[in-house]
């Protein structure tokens, strides 16, 4: 069984094909600067032709969506319906939605015969709780305009869940653990039971930790008094919080790597606050959960930098709680959730 694995982004295609009887990996491939000005590939048509691949021997296509909304729960089988939800979702997520369904489009016409599986990174997080998953506006808000917390991450906390359940020899519905996908973006997920009933990203992945461009959690009040106050509008409010906040805003830098070795006043106030925000979560969800069997670190900084982990874990936190390190594998995890199609 030949499962290839799709990542659109709004200009980067990554690709794995997988031998699922093995699990090996059999092609793989980053096409990055899509359409930018000095790339050769202008098109997501174009990154696709540039695979060394027949199609014809590949059985299903998974394709990674980041917002599935209310509509979709798991795994879901693409065909017109299921696109034209993924369209009306596009609001929710227009960068990211825009170019997965690029990514379907080019799919379909390239590998017209496999069955097509859209896999998205809000569906682990559907089973929150309704005190979980609510913001304390007027309820019509959650009624009409379903502004509400949906989470992300999903595909890698799902797939961490899974490994964590194997390295502990219990059944993922034995288990209370707490997630940390930590890279430029990262998450937070409090896991009960092997359902996920909170998590720190909310109705977009802008709230929760501080990231690498990424604000995490203000006071929306803020957004107000620059808007009121300081005259910047929606879009460049917009741009600042998501791609020019987060550890970039604070020290002119949001590569973990550099951070770490600079000596550098605000590089050092970087990195503290950005811990100090993991342990507020780790403590909230601890609290929520009571009795935890594990806590693990994934993502590019949970998985490589030691000093960050040994930061966060400091003060006795969690004490005598298993701290896991689990190298997350998000295209796996969506092979592996096609399989059952």
């Amino acid at each position: 069984m030949r499962v290839a694995v799709i990542n659109s982004g709004s200009s980067s295609l990554k690709f794995k094909l997988f031998n699922m009887d093995t699990q090996e990996v059999l092609y793989t491939l980053v096409v990055e600067n899509i359409g930018e000005k000095n790339s050769k590939i202008k098109t997501h048509q174009e990154a696709l032709e540039s695979l060394d691949i027949d199609f014809l021997y590949v059985d299903i296509i998974g394709h990674r969506v980041v917002h599935g909304g209310e509509y979709f729960h798991e795994a879901t089988i693409i065909d017109e319906k299921v696109i034209e939800k993924i369209e009306d979702l596009i609001p929710l997520a227009p960068l990211h939605n825009t170019a997965n369904l690029k990514g379907i489009m080019v799919a379909r016409q390239k590998a017209p015969d496999a069955l097509q599986v859209a896999v998205f990174d809000t569906a682990f997080h559907a089973q929150m709780p309704q005190e979980g998953y609510l913001y304390a506006l007027p309820y019509e808000m959650y009624e009409k305009h379903k502004i509400r917390k949906y989470g992300f991450h999903g595909t890698s906390h799902s797939y961490l869940l899974k490994e964590c359940a194997i390295l502990l020899k219990k059944e993922t519905k034995e288990l209370n653990i707490i997630t940390l996908h930590l890279g430029n973006g990262a998450s937070a997920c409090a896991i009960q039971n092997g359902i996920s009933i909170d998590t720190s990203m909310g109705f977009t992945p802008l709230e929760g930790l501080v990231m690498g461009t990424r604000s995490g959690d203000i006071d929306p009040a803020v957004v107000l008094y620059m808007q009121r106050d300081l005259g910047l509008s929606v879009n460049e409010i917009d741009e600042m919080l998501n791609k020019k906040s987060g550890l970039l805003g604070i020290c002119n830098s949001g590569d973990i790597r550099k951070i770490l070795q600079s000596d550098d006043e605000k590089s050092k106030l970087a990195i503290n606050m950005m811990v100090r925000r993991v342990k507020k979560y780790i403590g909230a969800y601890l609290a929520l959960l009571g009795r935890v069997d594990a806590i693990v670190f994934s993502g590019g900084i949970g998985e490589n930098s030691a000093y960050i982990r040994d930061r966060v874990m400091d003060n006795n936190l969690a004490k005598g709680t298993p701290v896991l390190v689990i190298k997350t594998d998000e295209e796996l995890e969506i092979a592996r959730q096609c399989l059952k199609f």
